[in-house]
């Protein structure tokens, strides 16, 4: 630093050290335009504290998930006096929390126990590989973070009433996968409908980014309550017919449950294999077996629905 300026002055090697970046990004941010030019001081180049708070402001938007060409649009925008603050406030806005419900730790001894008392090594991976656990690091005895306590307390009660733990972390991707199609399509109706006006300017301006960060707080409850009014109704209307067909004299008795074998052919199986590896093509394919006769069982139920519907609205 020069002792001769009020402001503090760094070398290329300096700025790396206090702001974490690499001296090789510094230099590739300024040929990209995101970093100004430094300035000349003989044999030397000279940055001040506007290049610190700027690879700050990058690194920040990098880990918000930006990529460097829309983060070069931010920041030519601030540069032309339009600000960010708007942009940043919807981002955080975005990425804050959708629930009220908060996380919380649980002890494996604690998890065990709630899961009947006997270790699950694969479970336990499973879980984590989910999200359902995080694993708390530098711990001397094993402590996760559970993001979501109403998803494991569900798990446990499922577990609790006979439901296997693979058939448990089966069936969660499963319906993550239905849900996740059910989010981008709220996010994509929403957007046509009511963000669009907003997003017309890229970056938008702080004005129009501040209000969206408003109508996000109002719309964000509606998806979860649509959901859940959806939900009810389709179990009660599923669950109502599923009772009445199993509880019909005419209904057929339940066959035996015996394991069955049944022929694959041989490039079949060499495809489960390298997909799963050969410990677990047996369940691989019972999982797949048992989903396709869900969804078939769903998709004819959904058509009896909507064909009663039809005769009941006929004259």
């Amino acid at each position: 630093m020069s002792e001769q300026s009020a402001q503090p002055e760094y070398r290329i090697e300096d700025l790396a050290h206090h702001s974490g970046a690499t001296v090789r990004t510094i230099r590739a941010y300024q040929d990209r335009g995101l970093l100004p030019r430094p300035e000349r001081r003989g044999r030397s180049n000279v940055y001040g504290d506007t290049h610190l708070a700027r690879l700050r402001q990058i690194a920040d938007l990098l880990e918000r998930g930006y990529t460097l060409a829309s983060i070069k649009e931010l920041l030519e925008a601030w540069d032309a006096g339009r600000g960010l603050g708007g942009v940043l406030g919807l981002v955080a806005e975005v990425e804050g929390p959708w629930t009220d419900e908060e996380a919380d730790r649980i002890s494996r001894a604690e998890l065990d126990a709630r899961f009947g008392g006997t270790p699950d090594e694969e479970a336990v991976r499973e879980a984590i590989e989910l999200g359902v656990l995080e694993r708390v690091p530098d711990r001397e005895t094993e402590e996760y973070v559970v993001p979501s306590p109403q998803e494991l307390a569900v798990a446990a009660e499922l577990h609790a009433a006979g439901v296997p733990l693979s058939a448990i972390t089966g069936h969660l991707r499963e319906l993550r996968g239905q849900v996740e199609h059910i989010a981008a399509r709220f996010l994509e109706f929403t957007t046509e409908h009511v963000f669009a006006r907003y997003l017309e300017h890229r970056p938008p301006t702080d004005a129009d980014a501040a209000e969206a960060a408003t109508m996000v707080r109002r719309l964000r409850p509606l998806a979860q309550q649509t959901v859940d009014a959806e939900l009810a109704r389709a179990m009660r209307l599923f669950a109502t017919r599923h009772l009445q067909s199993h509880l019909s004299p005419d209904s057929p008795l339940p066959e035996d449950r015996e394991p069955r074998s049944v022929a694959l052919p041989p490039a079949t199986i060499r495809a489960v294999e390298r997909l799963v590896g050969a410990e677990n093509v047996a369940a691989f394919v019972a999982a797949a077996a048992e989903r396709e006769v869900q969804t078939r069982t769903l998709d004819t139920l959904a058509a009896n629905a909507a064909n009663h519907s039809k005769i009941d609205q006929e004259p």
